[in-house]
């Protein structure tokens, strides 16, 4: 019966696609910006539900986010070209036609119930596919409202029917089902997700877990840098994965971060008693975090841990004297707790970053702050992640910005360094097929055996 479910679905999301697939790039740039015009007008019914239904994160960050998220990949989206020709090189004699891959299936987490979905279904439709969603059991019924707000307003543009859908009461069997039966799968989720999308037998785009390392270099402003971090670290109650993890500082600088990050609102914990305890709340005997503490806030895991906090506090920062695995505050923390790691060298603060994320969040993000352009250079030459910010919020800057020039998504390639096909930002090309039309190039000659092999 429930495959039954998920064939219909695929049969009616496909005949939406070949219809789709005739419509000119003028019609289905409208399709999509109404998409996010959409959420963006709805952004807060929809955050209301987002944390209702899940329980997790905080009402106001949610609706900066639908809003942000939403203005953004509109604007970044409008004028590409994703119908007909969408590149000629005359020098090569080479033209692109790009092509639809067809019914896109997407499996979305409920840390992030709105804008991936969103996300993913304006790169499926401005690629001309149709798609179908399979939210998060968590997220099912805020997810479901925001597909049909969206279906509401296509209607009124004359798009297909069934052009966007959602699984309305999802779970791992139905799951697995639409992912080894549409054309091509974008799954976001655990690692469970990641690997049953990879294994499903079809082309699958996966992302694989953050873990953010946060540098601070010598001779920056502790305060700027301090408040830049404290606000990607609190952002909805932490539950972003490009959110910062760990605070590296020089151990010249370490007493001015703390008392800078307790100025700024975070709670220094100093005694090993309440660490014990709340390291026993977040994680369970196997070192998993616990998903009773994702997206809590800081008030009821201080309180969970028997820690008395004042009500200015947003942040609880442990400092950490391990790496890697040896230490659990080194991993990701979906919650607002951060690490803090004191470094002699600045090679050395690379070294722990690099094996902190060898334990979790390989290929993902690093935000390094600093002003020397080679200790910037060094990080990137010797981090292996897709992504490195400087001077930058991590949370709300990785997946790009109107002040960065990294592409504007909810979907963080982690390059094979975290068993994903891509490392870069996830966007609407990599759900289109490419035509390459080849001429011969006018005035090209054969080189000869000696300008093949002649030294560089």
């Amino acid at each position: 019966m429930e495959f039954d479910v998920i064939s219909d679905m695929v049969q009616k999301a496909s005949a939406a696609q070949k219809k789709i697939e005739t419509f000119s790039q003028k019609y289905i740039d409208e399709i999509v910006k109404a998409i996010a015009k959409t959420v963006f007008d709805n952004a807060e019914v929809l955050a209301s539900m987002a944390v209702d239904e899940t329980s997790m994160g905080v009402y106001g960050d949610k609706v900066e986010k639908n809003r942000r998220t939403a203005s953004m990949l509109w604007h970044n989206l409008k004028g590409k070209k994703s119908v007909g020709s969408v590149e000629e090189d005359a020098v090569n004699g080479i033209i692109k036609i790009a092509k639809p891959m067809g019914v896109v299936g997407a499996v979305t987490p409920c840390t992030n119930p709105i804008t991936t979905p969103m996300c993913i279904a304006m790169f499926a439709v401005k690629a001309r596919n149709s798609i179908i969603i399979a939210p998060h059991p968590r997220a099912k019924k805020c997810a479901a409202y925001a597909a049909e707000l969206i279906n509401m307003n296509l209607k009124t543009l004359g798009a297909p029917e069934n052009l966007i859908q959602t699984i309305e009461d999802p779970n791992v069997l139905k799951s697995s089902e639409l992912m080894s039966s549409v054309d091509v799968v974008v799954a976001i989720g655990g690692s469970t997700t990641v690997k049953a999308a990879y294994s499903c037998g079809k082309p699958a785009f996966g992302v694989g877990a953050g873990n953010a390392q946060c540098i601070i270099d010598r001779g920056v402003s502790i305060s700027e840098s301090v408040e830049k971090i404290i606000n990607g670290r609190i952002f909805d109650n932490g539950i972003i994965s490009s959110a910062e993890q760990m605070i590296l500082v020089h151990n010249d600088d370490f007493a001015e971060t703390v008392k800078e990050l307790e100025s700024q609102g975070a709670y220094f914990v100093r005694n090993s008693d309440e660490a014990l305890r709340l390291r026993n709340l977040i994680f369970d005997e196997d070192g998993n975090v616990s998903s009773e503490v994702v997206g809590q806030p800081v008030s009821k895991l201080a309180s969970d841990a028997g820690i008395e906090l004042e009500e200015t506090v947003r942040l609880i920062v442990i400092e950490v004297y391990s790496t890697g695995e040896e230490e659990l505050f080194c991993r990701e923390k979906l919650f607002p707790v951060i690490g803090l790691k004191r470094y002699e060298t600045f090679e050395e603060a690379v070294a722990i970053a690099a094996e902190n994320i060898e334990a979790e969040g390989m290929g993902h993000s690093v935000v390094i702050h600093s002003g020397n352009d080679e200790h910037v250079r060094y990080a990137g030459e010797n981090l292996n992640v897709s992504r490195l910010l400087v001077n930058q919020v991590g949370a709300t800057m990785s997946g790009g910005s109107y002040l960065n020039g990294l592409v504007p998504t909810t979907i963080f390639g982690c390059g094979t360094w975290g068993n994903n096909i891509i490392s870069d930002n996830f966007n609407y090309t990599h759900l289109m097929n490419i035509t390459r039309i080849s001429t011969v190039i006018d005035g090209a000659v054969m080189p000869s055996d000696e300008e093949v092999w002649a030294d560089v």
